[in-house]
């Protein structure tokens, strides 16, 4: 699936431990092409990448994580560990110990971009440009929600209830919640998804620690994340650089949200935010994969 990479584990923070998982480009050109980071989604892994990456090596070298909570990296186990701040100072470690050590592209989708768009805030020297697939800020998602998200994403408001209620209930049926959350949130169900990815998905959420690991992401993102956004904005810290948003036509940022209004209130005035909807669903990378590659091609230049 992933042929011409190589897997690395990088120590990101030592008190507690925390090691992150990827994988990286690992053809003799590779270092001389311009690094560009992919960060996955809930509840998956870097294997949403796997119809992406392969036919980025060309003209990058990719590097694909699994964020701390998900896949084979560390799983802390309080709250404050999945801040987006902490999760995008992994980003930049995992970066500097791979040699990037100054400006790189980042495409990320779902939580993966919710980590991306604190990096680009905390970070703005690091980020060259960046896409994010089918979200809208977490501060706006949240404030301005309605029946309609309600109903949509109730996993938002389920994930984040009191340990361990959502714990007990994923970990009671695992490979059943993936296949009615997954295969619910697109018209064509399960079918988009590769069986082997759709496996490893499973057997990520077959382990308690990871469950909880993932509800504490979405507990933080209904608490520490929230503060964090309301700072940054009080503070004038914004998105400084180039951004494109895209968003599945038959999902809820289509239906709820104005995504580049949103996007623009958090981005500087003098950066102008791109992005348009996608024939898609939710999962993007892995139901409209030729247009995320289209998409990456035509922007990080």
């Amino acid at each position: 699936m992933f042929s011409g990479f190589e897997s690395f584990t990088v120590t990101t923070q030592h008190d507690p431990v925390v090691s992150i998982h990827g994988l990286k480009s690992a053809d003799a050109a590779s270092s001389s092409r311009p690094p560009l980071l992919l960060l996955h989604g809930f509840p998956q892994t870097h294997h949403i990448w796997h119809h992406v990456a392969p036919q980025l090596t060309d003209n990058y070298t990719v590097v694909m994580l699994d964020l701390r909570g998900y896949g084979d990296s560390s799983k802390p186990d309080d709250i404050a560990a999945y801040a987006k701040s902490a999760m995008a100072r992994d980003c930049v470690a995992v970066m500097d110990s791979l040699g990037f050590t100054s400006s790189f592209f980042v495409c990320a989708h779902d939580r993966g971009a919710r980590v991306a768009h604190k990096l680009c805030v905390d970070y703005p020297e690091r980020v060259q440009k960046a896409i994010f697939l089918d979200i809208c800020p977490t501060l706006a998602m949240y404030t301005k929600t309605d029946f309609a998200f309600a109903e949509a994403y109730f996993h938002w408001f389920f994930l984040i209830q009191k340990p361990p209620l959502p714990e007990t209930l994923i970990s009671a049926s695992p490979r059943r919640f993936a296949e009615i959350f997954m295969g619910g949130r697109q018209q064509q169900g399960l079918g988009i998804f590769d069986k082997g990815c759709f496996e490893s998905y499973v057997k990520v959420l077959e382990d308690p620690v990871a469950v909880q690991a993932m509800c504490h992401d979405y507990r933080a993102s209904a608490s520490l994340d929230l503060d964090e956004a309301r700072l940054d904005l009080s503070n004038g810290r914004k998105i400084r650089c180039p951004l494109m948003v895209l968003w599945g036509k038959y999902g809820v940022i289509e239906k709820c949200f104005d995504a580049l209004s949103e996007w623009q209130a958090v981005t500087e005035d003098a950066v102008r935010v791109q992005g348009q909807s996608v024939d898609s669903g939710h999962y993007i990378p892995e139901q409209a994969p030729r247009h995320v590659v289209a998409k990456v091609l035509e922007f990080f230049v």
